[in-house]
């Protein structure tokens, strides 16, 4: 069958194929090829997801040159966001910040920002240049479920600097608070106990 110029995988194979990774692996990834071939790959989750969750980890500000490439389409080209990483690990951090020619943070290395301050949540619009992010979306809507305020701005300078608390998410992580973030100045801290956290993570 096509579709747009696409064929569309065998539903079946694709259901079977991956009921047989997901009995070793919790985590699966399914690329669609537009000849209708797909290809299944599972992973484990991080074996310190509990405590990153809990107490927070360091991130890092990558370079300008780092940005992803075709932010609003999901591709398999990484290597932006990987190298962006490598840098990081080099400062001891577990996560970077990919950032605009501006200096704007828009997203890390492998999920969405979000950010309380001034009494509301903040998150960089798609505008910016981000991947749209299937969580981001959920917790987008769930917050204004819960009667919060979002803001989709864009993340500069005089913003983070009067952010109290920030975190990142992705459908496999969830919610990671961001407790210092790492820049050629210096260092910006977060609270990454913060109550209002908590929000984000009832949505789980």
């Amino acid at each position: 069958m096509q579709h747009f110029g696409w064929s569309l995988p065998d539903e079946g194979r694709l259901r079977q194929g991956a009921e047989l990774i997901m009995k070793q692996f919790p985590v699966l990834r399914i690329t669609i090829f537009p000849d209708g071939r797909e290809w299944i790959t599972g992973r484990q989750l991080p074996p310190d997801l509990k405590q990153k969750q809990a107490t927070g980890i360091v991130a890092s500000l990558a370079i300008p040159e780092l940005q992803r490439c075709l932010p609003t389409h999901k591709t398999g080209n990484y290597l932006s966001p990987w190298l962006a990483k490598i840098d990081a690990q080099k400062l001891n951090a577990q996560e970077t910040i990919l950032v605009d020619p501006s200096g704007n943070w828009l997203e890390t290395s492998t999920g969405n920002l979000w950010g309380w301050g001034y009494g509301c949540w903040w998150t960089p619009p798609l505008t910016a240049g981000i991947l749209p992010g299937i969580m981001r979306e959920q917790l987008f809507h769930w917050l204004q479920s819960q009667q919060q305020q979002v803001q989709q701005e864009p993340w500069t300078k005089e913003l983070v600097q009067g952010l109290s608390a920030i975190a990142y998410s992705n459908s496999i992580i969830e919610i990671i608070p961001i407790h210092t973030v790492i820049h050629p100045s210096g260092s910006l801290k977060y609270n990454s106990e913060h109550s209002i956290l908590q929000l984000l993570r009832e949505m789980f």
